[in-house]
């Protein structure tokens, strides 16, 4: 199952997550340790992650390690920025108002 990359990133979990492996790679159990949540919730979150690919698995032996995948986060970035150029144009227009108004 592919899940949609912003309904991941929308849970403040798993965008901490993404946070800590943007850091480097980690193990279940280390990610878990960072959170009050069980450790199956945590695995939830990954598998969640994993599915839609902001993070890569690396198994070495019985030991998998996560691995944030910056190639797919910047996927987020090209189409988050035609929104950020429009977001900062009406800025502008807002900050040239605000001080004619003053």
């Amino acid at each position: 199952m592919r899940r949609d990359v912003f309904q991941a990133i929308a849970d403040p979990t798993r965008r901490a997550i993404l946070t800590l492996l943007a850091l480097h790679a980690m193990t279940p159990n280390a990610i878990a340790e960072h959170f009050d949540s069980s450790r199956q919730a945590i695995s939830k979150h990954i598998k969640i992650l994993t599915e839609c690919e902001l993070v890569k698995q690396e198994q070495n032996g019985r030991e998998i390690r996560y691995h944030f995948n910056v190639q797919k986060m910047k996927e987020v970035d090209i189409w988050m920025e035609q929104f950020r150029a429009m977001w900062e144009t009406r800025f502008d227009q807002l900050d040239n108002l605000l001080k004619t108004t003053k």
